[in-house]
């Protein structure tokens, strides 16, 4: 006799339980599917069944009003059923076609920016920002809105070579997805941190404090009972403030972003790829930092003049060499270019494709 399934309350559900019942009775079984609009798509399955998504943009940081908006719309249209996407689109899962329809208008209705399927850029993906985050060196919610204001057509209409995938990092520990998108943001301190000697012996724990340094820059000064900095090994991470505030990393006036190109996740037609540098850095400039916007939409625009059809954009900087990539963007090569990282290898390998 089999045991009764047994509930806990340790891990998520299984995801089987939020499956719409068409892809349930369809699981592994899908033959293809078909983007319709630039923001809905139709996956068709060996059966002929159809399943229809609808997707929007979202903020990624939302108010519990908007979530319960977004929930009343899935139970009106499709049964409930509802997902966000790994770079924070919200879809919605429509079994009856005839539903589909509405269900855009509403949402366009209501404000929401049906789009981000297809070749064109999806939802940025962006990390927490001045909003939440106590290491920032900029306010990612910012930058994501100043940059989607100007970027939004890409999203709903207008088509690129490929998709182009852009995040939003508000320091180099990079909680989103920067490392790999094709246009992202970095946000860096440049200034090694102030040590606040007289609180350090008595809001933190010295052993802590020096092995949280990943460059071993930091080491102790006994007689002072607090630690010293060696400036040439300083990386300016934060990871010493974030176990030891008096050990500030912030600084108004020389924190500012950096902007990497040519990553990716898949391995389509090419390896995954990690993003490299672009330009070095650009001073906040809040609300909306119009230069680094100018200098993302000066590389997109480049990018949609001279990329072949399906080309991502590392691979595009890859065939026409880094060389051709700063004449076309004018973008200035400066000694920040040159990898001379002390813990950088040259055959480091960095893809998990093989040939034989």
């Amino acid at each position: 006799m089999s045991l009764p399934e047994r509930q806990t309350d340790v891990g998520p559900p299984h995801f089987e339980k939020f499956l719409p019942p068409v892809i349930k009775e369809n699981y592994g079984k899908w033959k293809s599917h078909e983007v319709l609009t630039p923001g809905t798509m139709v996956h068709t399955a060996e059966s002929g069944d159809q399943i229809h998504t609808v997707r929007i943009a979202s903020p990624r940081i939302l108010a519990t009003e908007t979530i319960r908006e977004m929930c009343d719309l899935a139970e009106k249209y499709c049964g409930g059923f509802i997902r966000f996407t790994t770079r924070n689109n919200v879809e919605f899962l429509v079994s009856d076609k005839a539903q589909m329809d509405p269900l855009v208008a509403e949402l366009k209705e209501k404000g929401y920016m049906v789009g981000g399927i297809g070749p064109g850029i999806s939802n940025v993906i962006h990390t927490q920002g001045w909003v939440h985050c106590h290491g920032a060196c900029t306010d990612a919610s910012g930058i994501v809105k100043a940059m989607m204001d100007e970027f939004h057509e890409y999203f709903t209409t207008k088509t690129l070579p490929n998709k182009v995938r852009l995040a939003v990092a508000c320091c180099v520990n990079m909680c989103g997805a920067v490392h790999v998108s094709d246009i992202a943001v970095v946000a860096v301190h440049r200034k090694v941190p102030a040590i606040d000697d007289e609180n350090v012996g008595k809001m933190c724990e010295i052993p802590t404090v020096i092995g949280s340094c990943p460059t071993s820059a930091i080491r102790p000064n006994p007689k002072d009972k607090t630690v010293t900095i060696n400036e040439e090994k300083c990386m300016y991470c934060g990871n010493c403030f974030t176990v030891c505030p008096p050990i500030n990393i912030h600084n108004p006036e020389h924190d500012g972003v950096a902007i990497v190109v040519g990553g990716k996740i898949g391995s389509l037609r090419t390896s995954p790829k990690f993003s490299k540098l672009a330009i070095p850095f650009l001073h906040n400039e809040p609300p909306r930092w119009p230069k680094v916007v100018d200098a993302i939409k000066n590389i997109l625009d480049v990018y949609a003049a001279n990329a072949r059809k399906h080309e991502r954009v590392g691979e595009w900087i890859e065939r026409i060499g880094w060389e051709d990539f700063f004449k076309l963007t004018g973008i200035e090569f400066t000694f920040q270019h040159i990898d001379d990282f002390t813990f950088m290898r040259d055959t480091l390998r960095t893809s998990a494709a093989f040939k034989y």
